[in-house]
């Protein structure tokens, strides 16, 4: 009988660290969080809010974010940005999750 359990608890302790390296190895290969690495995303620019540092989109099925296409508002990284834009405007643009907020790290209008 204490074989068995000494079989049972060998099997967890190599099964659990077998499922820690997948674990781990999985993190390293994690999609990128910064916007420069962030895939982009075909969109159009319905509105913006210069003081509030938000832009509304109808977008295209965001890959990182494992999002559909929708239309909504996203919050941007620098309100620079949005000098670039105008209502109707054609974009590309990278979105990631910053802090709890869906927020755009890279827009450009679409050529």
């Amino acid at each position: 009988m204490k074989l068995s359990s000494l079989i049972a608890v060998a099997a967890l302790a190599i099964s659990g660290a077998a499922f820690a390296q997948s674990t781990d190895h999985s993190a390293h290969n994690a999609p990128a969080t910064s916007g420069a690495a962030a895939a982009t995303t075909d969109g159009e620019v319905r509105k913006f809010d210069k003081e509030q540092s938000k832009v509304t989109l109808k977008h295209g099925p965001i890959t990182n974010l494992d999002m559909p296409g929708m239309t909504m508002v996203f919050k941007v990284a620098d309100p620079k940005m949005l000098d670039a834009i105008r209502q109707g405007d054609k974009v590309k643009f990278a979105a990631d999750n910053v802090n709890g907020s869906l927020t755009v790290t890279a827009i450009e209008v679409a050529k």
